[in-house]
């Protein structure tokens, strides 16, 4: 299969792990792969599925594509990298985001420029444990989504499409560990897909609530997608199981809710994901009191 590349040279440091971090499933993502060749993505795109192979040669980033969206996924490439973020006006108030700011200045908020995959993996992972979504994620894309194009790790697909989506039957759904509500939702947003890829270029406020027309669609869901699709610096993920309680006890040292989240965030509008991104990434941990959330397993429901 023919392949196109590009170099291309940030005019920032970079991070590559840390910017592609948020759009890596688990460690099985069929449609993420990390080896030595470099980081490997299978994306859906307007002109159809692609992959994308990201490798860094000291400060220069080859992009090798396959696919009928291979132009896209290269055009793609800055956005990608966190070349259309913008930090101004941001100060790391507490000394925790400080420091972090300090010690990983490679770190940027990313852009695909599609809401479909990002909005699919997103809904999987309401109101579940990551492992029961991760196991969701990987079971839609090698039955119902298609082989990554080109010479990539064995193992690779490309997440299902809207159209292969609504081809889905219930059974299919229920072998797969998908609930109705989040099966609702799913398909609720496949209907309209196309219309939701706007939300990428309205952005902001505008741009989370065209997805929460979206029936199933929340606060945390649209905040995830924003998140990834436009690398969206204010989209806090509210109403999520362990932001919260990290937030607050890494500002305060004491767990809090969403409510009580928002508010020590509000002094860094617009920037108050951007500022959760630095507390995850500085690798703070809070402390465990008890059991993790145990997984259902929908299929003997």
């Amino acid at each position: 299969m023919t392949s196109t590349s590009r170099v291309w040279r940030p005019d920032y440091p970079l991070d590559l792990a840390q910017v592609l971090r948020p759009l890596r499933r688990g460690s099985s993502d069929p449609a993420f792969r990390q080896d030595t060749a470099g980081a490997w993505l299978a994306a859906n795109t307007a002109d159809g599925p692609g992959t994308l192979l990201l490798t860094r040669a000291a400060e220069d980033v080859t992009a090798t594509a396959w696919g009928p969206g291979a132009v896209t996924l290269l055009d793609g490439l800055p956005a990608l990298l966190g070349a259309e973020d913008d930090d101004s006006g941001f100060e790391p108030l507490h000394p925790l985001v400080a420091e972090a700011k300090r010690g990983l200045p490679g770190i940027r908020l990313g852009a695909t420029g599609r809401v479909w995959d990002v909005l699919l993996a997103a809904v999987l992972e309401q109101k579940v444990t990551g492992q029961e979504a991760r196991q969701s994620w990987r079971e839609l894309a090698v039955r119902f989504g298609e082989p990554a194009p080109g010479p990539v790790p064995a193992g690779m697909f490309v997440p299902p499409t809207p159209a292969a989506v609504l081809g889905i039957a219930d059974w299919e759904w229920h072998r797969a560990g998908v609930d109705s509500a989040r099966r609702r939702a799913i398909i609720a947003a496949a209907q309209v897909a196309g219309r939701l890829e706007n939300a990428a270029v309205l952005r902001g406020v505008a741009g989370r609530l065209l997805l929460r027309k979206v029936p199933g669609i929340g606060v945390w869901t649209a905040a995830e997608v924003a998140q990834r699709a436009w690398g969206d610096p204010d989209a806090v993920s509210v109403g999520d199981y362990h932001i919260p309680a990290i937030v607050g006890y890494a500002l305060t040292g004491r767990k809090t809710d969403d409510r009580g989240m928002l508010e020590l965030l509000a002094p860094y509008a617009p920037h108050r994901q951007r500022a959760v991104r630095y507390i995850e990434a500085s690798g703070f941990a809070k402390p465990r009191f008890g059991p993790r959330l145990s997984a259902k397993d929908y299929r003997r429901m």
